[in-house]
């Protein structure tokens, strides 16, 4: 009988995300033959052997690569905070920031074609990522990713594993590392004013116009003097400057010199940014809350049944 060896229990649960033991049992089941362990798998747990590739992903890391002027950064997911700090997961973020950088993928299926070997897994990135679900046991996603090289100078900074920035710039590169750092703590939504997103802007003046609204009907309750419309609009407008100068990188106040505007410090250093990209890890993804009392019920009431 074929020796059952760790290696071919992690392979069989990348392909499955079965439990270890049944991936153990299958496999001896089997014979050793990764195939048939496969299909015993698949028969025996059904679509519990694809549960992991369901599981959401709202932690992870941000990963950059960097030489010269050509550059990438990436989020990858995985499903709880511990996986964050397995040097085998970083390794793989690392990895796929480089490759993003030396090849250009369209997309991340281009992405996850592309040759690596890692822990004894490969030829490509995607088996390598496959091989360590079932190492590690948590499902991992490349969510995201951009590469940079259109010439300019390129600057990162990275704020622990969780966010990630990068600008392209030219002139002092100490200067754009500043606006790195800066734009990870302060989180502008574009360079100018100008630049915010439309919807954006729609929606702070909804809120404005809504707060406006409630100002007035307090003021009638209590029986004092409603502002007339014209003064109402330019409140609502007021409001909406003082929004886009909080959300524009240009016109934030500079986190290390509050005395001057991030504008007023890159002219100062003769320095021009002409983009930046921030990634915060799991920005946008909805984090499932788990309900402990009720997941112990279903499985009761799921024991109960196959009983």
């Amino acid at each position: 009988m074929a020796a059952i060896t760790a290696s071919m229990v992690a392979e069989l649960r990348g392909k499955t995300d079965a439990p270890m033991m049944e991936c153990k049992k299958a496999l001896t089941e089997a014979e050793g033959d990764m195939v048939k362990a496969e299909e015993l798998l698949r028969v025996k747990l059904g679509s519990k052997a694809g549960k992991a590739a369901a599981r959401v992903t709202a932690e992870g890391v941000v990963a950059a690569s960097i030489n010269g002027d050509v550059g990438a950064m990436i989020e990858v997911n995985c499903e709880t905070d511990f996986v964050t700090k397995n040097d085998s997961f970083l390794a793989l973020a690392n990895a796929a920031a480089a490759l993003i950088a030396k090849n250009d993928p369209a997309d991340v299926a281009a992405l996850s074609a592309l040759a690596y070997e890692q822990d004894g897994f490969g030829p490509t990135l995607e088996d390598v990522r496959k091989g360590l679900i079932g190492k590690i046991g948590e499902n991992m996603t490349f969510r995201r990713f951009k590469r940079f090289a259109d010439g300019s100078k390129l600057a990162s900074y990275l704020h622990g594993t969780r966010i990630g920035v990068v600008v392209q710039f030219d002139g002092d590169e100490t200067a754009a590392k500043d606006v790195a750092m800066h734009v990870a703590a302060m989180k502008p939504v574009a360079l100018t004013s100008n630049d915010v997103p439309a919807e954006l802007v729609e929606r702070e003046r909804s809120v404005a116009a809504a707060k406006a609204a409630e100002d007035a009907a307090q003021a009638t309750a209590a029986g004092k003097p409603v502002q007339s419309a014209e003064i109402v609009a330019k409140r609502i407008e007021g409001g909406v400057q003082k929004y886009l100068k909080e959300v524009s990188l240009f016109n934030q106040q500079f986190v290390k010199n509050d005395k001057q505007t991030v504008e007023q410090m890159l002219k100062s250093a003769n320095t021009n940014v002409k983009a930046f990209t921030l990634y915060v890890v799991g920005e946008g993804i909805e984090k499932k809350v788990d309900d402990f009392a009720a997941e112990v019920a279903a499985q009761v009431a799921a024991a109960k049944q196959s009983a």
